[in-house]
């Protein structure tokens, strides 16, 4: 499991052919199972392999962390608030303003169960895993963010797909740079929560 041909026949499944299978039409439930056995591969991968250990380190640079989001998320405010008017104003800050139960909901549930599972796939399994296959660390942040994008390709929508590959880009820096999940899985939520916060919801399958 350790050699380079079996982590590129185990990238191009989990990575590859698997997200783009999920664009095909067979059983919802076929792909559910499918999808639960590749994450349960991953766990089993980072706790026996990678000798992963779950937790909080005590040392992570909170400030330049906060600071850093701050900035980028400053920027995306600044660039989604007048899209959203633009293109679909009756949806700007709709759900928050007329579903705030549902909302706040929606927020915590995404964070737990959707956003940690994808930083943990792809960022922490991801990096642990492959990059020892790149000698560039511009190119292991770029295909990490291409994976990440095509990971979402089964919403058939152009500017998440875009959307992915920028925030892609972002997550891989914070986590190359603090290598925490933690971290990371805070600012995928704080960017996440914001795009339905403002009313992109629809195009990323939250509920509204």
């Amino acid at each position: 499991m350790q050699s380079l041909n079996y982590r590129l026949a185990e990238f191009f499944t989990l990575f590859i052919v698997f997200p783009i299978s999920l664009v095909l039409d067979y059983y919802i439930a076929i792909k559910i199972i499918l999808g639960v056995i590749g994450f349960v591969y991953i766990v089993i991968v980072l706790l026996k392999i990678e000798k992963l250990h779950f937790g909080i380190r005590s040392n992570l640079n909170w400030s330049k962390f906060l600071k850093e989001t701050a900035v980028k998320f400053l920027i995306i405010t600044t660039l989604t608030v007048p899209y959203v008017f633009l293109v679909d104003r009756e949806n700007l800050f709709a759900v928050v303003i007329n579903k705030p139960l549902l909302w706040l909901g929606i927020l915590i549930v995404y964070t737990l169960f959707s956003v940690y599972p994808q930083e943990l796939i792809y960022r922490t399994f991801f990096f642990k895993r492959y990059q020892v296959l790149f000698k560039s660390e511009a190119i292991l942040i770029f295909i990490n963010a291409i994976v990440f994008s095509l990971a979402h390709i089964f919403f058939r929508n152009t500017l998440v797909l875009v959307l992915t590959f920028i925030g892609g880009i972002l997550f891989a820096i914070t986590y190359k740079t603090s290598k925490s999940t933690f971290l990371v899985s805070i600012e995928h939520a704080i960017y996440g929560c914001w795009l339905f916060t403002v009313g992109m919801g629809d195009m990323l399958g939250f509920p509204a």
